[in-house]
């Protein structure tokens, strides 16, 4: 299919085949349907990113090395957004106009899918596994939007509820002042009001700017048992720094969005004892018929560690390849945004996914997850 090179593949393919001779037909021949990722490779969320990245890449690569799909390779082509909103609309933009992109999937943030949404709608290809659970993405249905995973709002509710479950009755909430912290704002006030609790500090804070200085003082003068804080990535990491700087000792409990080792890793000697909620199976758990796939798959390229965030990526690949295949040999965007619509009861490996013209919800998946004292995530 090499109507889907564009100019800038074929000159790189042009110069490879001074080497090898017909470069530039096996070249672009090789990639036959191209895929994309727009997400912040660079910025606050690029350790989370990229191990989700890498676990779609297990998967692909896996589907790839065995002829691909209906007898074509899959090319994942991705761009750096640097986390931010309106250049990953232009990202978006251009993996399907310039690159040829039939599909996206794993695009990162609130605000940032919410600027591609218009993007896929107007193009008319389909967005695969956001990597948010965002509910905005949810209600009302997106056409061209099949999440995987479950929602922020989910998540947030059960993780309240649980700490009221325990004894933690004094909890404070920090979130960010955007899309994605007054979704999940929605969940943890659901949270408060089915443990017949209230939260003793509510505060905000900018995403472009955060400063934790003054929001760190006002949790130590509430003296919470526990802080929820919904951010991403560094801003999380930075506030409970900043809280910890105060003598403050409360819980900290964040959302899935920071469920990767880069993030742990980040945390450093603050990482012990932080709850974070997870929207898929424990990456340990080989009683999980997709764990342990995904298990066997990173053994076989010396991949030591698979994090929550990996699990994502690969689940998610997982997704979108279905949906490449029951789209056909000259797969377009129209017809695997239809091939998924048509997907019922799909065996991700212990767990089902399904989606109508009614429903592009995905999973409904939901647990909770502490880091022990060597950095893993333990259930």
């Amino acid at each position: 299919m090499l109507k889907h090179c564009s100019l800038r593949r074929m000159v790189v393919a042009a110069a490879g085949s001074l080497v090898i001779g017909g470069g530039l037909v096996a070249q672009c021949a090789s990639a036959q349907i191209i895929v994309g990722q727009t997400a912040g490779f660079t910025g606050a969320v690029a350790a989370t990113v990229k191990e989700a990245t890498d676990g779609a890449k297990l998967y692909i690569d896996s589907v790839n090395a065995k002829g691909g799909v209906n007898g074509q390779k899959i090319e994942h082509v991705m761009l750096d957004d640097k986390f931010d909103p309106k250049l990953a609309a232009a990202n978006a933009r251009t993996l399907i106009t310039e690159k040829g992109a039939v599909a996206l999937f794993l695009t990162r943030g609130t605000p940032h899918n919410e600027q591609i949404i218009p993007v896929l709608d107007e193009l008319k290809v389909p967005l695969v596994g956001p990597s948010t659970g965002a509910m905005l993405l949810h209600e009302p249905i997106r056409r061209n939007v099949f999440n995987v995973r479950s929602t922020y709002q989910r998540e947030a509710e059960k993780a309240v509820s649980l700490l009221g479950s325990i004894g933690i009755t004094s909890i404070g909430v920090l979130h960010v002042d955007d899309t994605f912290g007054a979704d999940a704002l929605v969940g943890i006030k659901a949270g408060f009001e089915g443990a017949k609790l209230k939260p003793v500090f509510l505060g905000k804070y900018d995403r472009s700017k955060p400063d934790f200085a003054q929001l760190s003082l006002d949790v130590r003068n509430t003296s919470p048992q526990a802080v929820m804080v919904v951010g991403s990535g560094t801003h999380v990491v930075d506030a409970l720094k900043a809280i910890r700087a105060t003598g403050s000792r409360a819980q900290l409990v964040t959302l899935s969005n920071n469920a990767s080792g880069g993030f742990v890793k980040a945390l450093g000697e603050n990482a012990r004892g932080t709850i974070i909620t997870q929207v898929f199976p424990n990456e340990r758990s080989i009683a999980s018929p997709l764990i342990k796939e995904i298990l066997a798959l990173a053994k076989a390229k010396n991949v030591t560690e698979v994090s929550p965030a990996m699990v994502e990526g690969y689940t998610t690949a997982k997704v979108l390849v279905e949906g490449l295949r029951r789209a056909g040999k000259d797969p377009s965007g129209e017809k695997v945004r239809a091939a998924l619509e048509g997907i019922r009861g799909y065996d991700l490996g212990g767990l089902e996914v399904g989606y109508s013209a009614s429903d592009h919800t995905g999973l409904d998946f939901v647990d909770l997850s502490i880091i022990n004292k060597d950095g893993k995530f333990t259930r």
